[in-house]
């Protein structure tokens, strides 16, 4: 137990603070921005959400490609390896025109669909920077993908700095356009990070062919079919992370539009929240990247005894982050709200907000972390039907509780959201643990033998 809170440990902590400079950097970033005024900052907010919706199909791949590698590096299968680089590169090569050709082609539509006027201009020029530049984004996410499923999470934590440091650099100076610059607004901020991510794209390629310079080339070779089947295996693993990103996003957008109801200052509360909130959330998913790595890395190595010991690990990890973090948002919401806004009316809505998620982020913590470690064992179908339920739990119970408690009912959605959740996993997934037991059961009495007990050989090879 110890071993494997130490190795997660050591594999989330990196993660966390690749996730945390993102953060970091996306909100100094939406300050340069915001010098520039209201349209300004919602054209950026409009791109924002649309790159975060196309984030869950970068999922797919990215996290597919973790869990398929990490898998057959543990089963010592070198070939299959191979397969799945190979794999990923052209999923990634497919799915960025897939994604950036139309998404250019229809940007106008696009920005004139939730925007107008001058946001609307705005919102459409830097999409025409962004979508041609979101091959960079994807291919960063699976180069950091394969480091990770190869159990390396320092090397994309290192990249993930790099790159967010250049942001920062290049935010002010193109955005501004101090001295001689010229001051490109809104452009400017979508040029600042085509050229950060492509700076760190072009440092981690160097980096790979360094590293993998003057190692025997594996042939993609074997039982297990060719680059094909290997793309089809790797969307198969990355599917239920993809559809559990993509669920929340819809769910959270729907939740902001209940909060709406109750005036702006409602919204704005909810937002300083929000950004509060990330910081410790982002803990549980950094335990969770972690925890799908080793998983995958036991799971193809035959350790399915070792997977219980896993389970207990995160468990425990993920029960202490969720425990600190609800203490510190029930006793520090006042000051930490203090942090980002003066407005009364604001503060308190935040400040309410913190102090209900309290009752939410410790299932939280266990949801997103143990889901880890099952959806990369193999359990994605009750993971994805727990988090849809949840899901819609969360939702069901935020509308019907808004009324007799005005926004306060909305805050306390989540919280159910996350109880159902929980507990739904813990219920599927024992009903496959008992199933799949019975299972082998049935099969030990058909070959004569009793549970346990190794079948007779001739007949096995039979």
């Amino acid at each position: 137990m110890r071993g494997q809170v130490r190795r997660l440990t050591a594999l989330a902590v990196p993660v966390y603070a690749e996730l945390l400079s993102g953060v970091v950097a996306s909100v100094i970033g939406t300050l340069w921005v915001a010098g520039l005024g209201g349209a300004a900052v919602a054209a950026v907010t409009l791109a924002g959400t649309v790159e975060n919706l196309l984030l869950g199909l970068v999922l797919v791949v990215g996290s597919g490609t973790s869990v398929r590698l990490s898998h057959a590096l543990g089963a010592g299968d070198h070939a299959d390896a191979a397969r799945t680089v190979r794999a990923a590169r052209r999923l990634c090569v497919t799915g960025s025109v897939l994604l950036a050709v139309p998404g250019f082609l229809l940007r106008d539509r696009l920005a004139g669909a939730f925007l107008d006027g001058e946001a609307a201009a705005q919102a459409a020029e830097y999409l025409t920077v962004a979508f041609p530049a979101f091959a960079l984004f994807f291919g960063q996410r699976v180069a950091d993908e394969l480091f990770k499923g190869a159990g390396d999470t320092r090397t994309p934590m290192r990249i993930a700095l790099l790159s967010n440091a250049l942001l920062l650099l290049l935010d002010p100076l193109l955005i501004l356009g101090p001295g001689p610059l010229p001051a490109l607004g809104v452009p400017g901020a979508a040029l600042a990070l085509a050229l950060s991510r492509a700076i760190a794209l072009a440092a981690t390629l160097r980096l790979r062919r360094r590293r993998h310079r003057g190692q025997p080339r594996q042939q993609a070779v074997g039982g297990t079919g060719g680059v094909g089947p290997a793309a089809a295996r790797i969307l198969r693993a990355g599917a239920p992370f993809g559809l559990d990103f993509t669920a929340r996003m819809a769910v959270g957008t729907a939740q902001l539009a209940l909060v709406a109801g109750f005036g702006v200052a409602a919204v704005a509360g909810y937002g300083v929240g929000y950004r509060v909130l990330l910081v410790v959330t982002m803990a549980f998913y950094a335990l969770r990247q972690a925890a799908a790595i080793e998983a995958a890395r036991l799971t193809g190595a035959g350790k399915g005894a070792a997977l219980g010991t896993l389970r207990r690990a995160t468990a425990r990890l993920a029960a202490l982050l969720g425990a600190v973090a609800a203490v510190l948002s029930a006793t520090l919401a006042g000051p930490l709200t203090a942090l980002f806004t003066e407005d009364r009316a604001v503060a308190a809505q935040s400040v309410g907000f913190l102090r209900a998620a309290a009752l939410y982020l410790l299932p939280y913590a266990l949801v997103v972390a143990v889901g880890g470690v099952h959806q990369a064992a193999g359990a994605g179908r009750p993971l994805a039907v727990s988090v849809l339920l949840g899901l819609g739990a969360q939702l069901a119970a935020s509308a019907a509780l808004s009324g007799p408690l005005g926004v306060t009912g909305v805050w306390l959605g989540p919280a159910v959201g996350a109880a159902v959740q929980l507990a739904l996993i813990i219920t599927l997934t024992r009903a496959r643990s008992s199933s799949g037991a019975s299972g082998a059961a049935g099969r030990s009495r058909a070959d004569g033998t009793r549970p346990g007990r190794a079948a007779d050989p001739a007949r096995s090879r039979a």
